[in-house]
């Protein structure tokens, strides 16, 4: 959900993908009006090719132009299949370990990301807001720093904050380009098609794509600013972050960019209460993974059995969130020959969420080939908002 990283009592470190983006697709067929008459990725998912007709060195500023001029493109990076082998083997993996597992990423279909929309806007909830108030503040010099011509935007969801940025980009002069990139089909076109039609002539590119297995980047002729906002990092492992950042770094090219947000280390108290909202909000979205594995595998689990745990692990400076059994019970999941035994209190981890500090943020990158030039937080100090660029 959120942002993060754990100990020996912990569940086994079972790949998670980055959570927190609020536009996690369940399984199914990812079809999306007009999809037929798109071009397909190559399913090695090689950075899918930029054509020249979606670039130009005018750069739109929301200048007025006839959107015959551009297109909005899709390009697919997951193979086919992909999302529903990938939950059949999450839940077999992590159902089968001890401790039990969940990725975030199986947290958001339609319920699901309906309600992190609204953990987005609960008071206890201050990431979103303090990551949109740096933008606000230093998107123009982030625009100035960066002199991209294209903006790539990792986990674009519906691509909220992506405005400030390429209003500053379009202002600076040198804007020609937006790519979003998400896993969720449905939700990645909806987001694109929304800037395309606020953003005349602008070459828009919608990449289907997952970080850790097929990251696909946009082969743009001039420098590209790529975005990964709301802290979403923090839901990988360290050494899967060490993995997405050095994957990542080997695609950019010199006068390339990267921009990250990360929830930075605060006082327990808020951090516990932005995961534990007084309204339930949050344990409503905790247990919603549930209903996602019942629909999407036959499986019985009754989110009323069990109960929403939020806690600060200060040793390894991550919120955990998970899933506490109120009883003896077995579930069953069809799809996977699988039954699972719970005990009375025991608990499962779906989410982790690492906060972190700007020496430790400038190291990780340092470790992956990138260079932190820029530095920002919101006046409080609860975000940061990092600029890197290939060493």
């Amino acid at each position: 959900m959120r942002d993060v990283p754990r100990p020996s009592d912990r569940p086994a470190e079972t790949p998670q993908a980055p959570g927190r983006t609020p536009h996690q697709a369940p399984p199914g067929p990812l079809r999306c009006p007009g999809a037929e008459d798109q071009p397909s990725a190559p399913r090695d998912c090689a950075p899918p090719a930029r054509p020249s007709a979606l670039l130009s060195s005018t750069p739109p500023a929301r200048r007025p132009a006839r959107k015959a001029d551009v297109a909005l493109r899709v390009e697919r990076c997951l193979p086919d299949g992909f999302l529903a082998e990938a939950l059949r083997a999450d839940a077999r993996a992590g159902l089968s370990a001890t401790p039990k597992v969940l990725p975030p990423k199986w947290f958001y279909d339609e319920c699901g990301s309906e309600l992190f929309e609204k953990i987005t806007r609960l008071d206890e909830y201050y990431p979103t807001r303090a990551e949109r108030s740096i933008l606000r503040a230093a998107a123009g010099q982030i625009a100035a720093v960066a002199r991209a011509e294209t903006l790539v935007e990792l986990g674009a969801g519906a691509a909220d904050k992506t405005r400030l940025l390429l209003d500053s980009m379009a202002a600076e002069g040198t804007l020609a380009s937006f790519v979003p990139v998400d896993v969720s089909e449905a939700a990645l076109i909806e987001a694109a098609r929304r800037v395309d039609g606020e953003y005349p002539g602008l070459a828009v590119t919608a990449v289907v794509s997952d970080f850790e297995e097929h990251l696909g980047l946009p082969s743009a002729s001039g420098a590209r600013l790529v975005a990964f906002l709301g802290g979403t990092i923090g839901n990988l492992l360290p050494g899967q972050r060490a993995a997405f950042l050095a994957s990542l770094r080997s695609r950019l090219r010199p006068g390339d960019s990267f921009l990250l947000g990360t929830d930075l280390v605060k006082d327990p108290a808020v951090l516990v209460a932005a995961y534990d909202d007084a309204a339930g909000v949050t344990a409503a979205f905790n247990k919603n993974i549930l209903s996602v594995l019942n629909a999407a595998l036959g499986a019985d689990f009754d989110p009323d059995a069990f109960e929403h745990v939020a806690l600060w692990d200060a040793r390894q400076e991550w919120i955990e969130m998970r899933l506490r059994s109120l009883q003896d019970q077995i579930v069953t999941v069809p799809a996977i020959d699988l039954v699972v035994p719970f005990a009375e209190g025991e608990e499962m981890r779906t989410e982790v969420s690492a906060k972190f500090r700007s020496a430790g943020v400038a190291a990780e990158l340092a470790a992956a080939g990138f260079s932190m030039t820029e530095w920002w937080t919101d006046d409080r100090g609860r975000f940061g908002l990092s600029l890197s660029v290939p060493a």
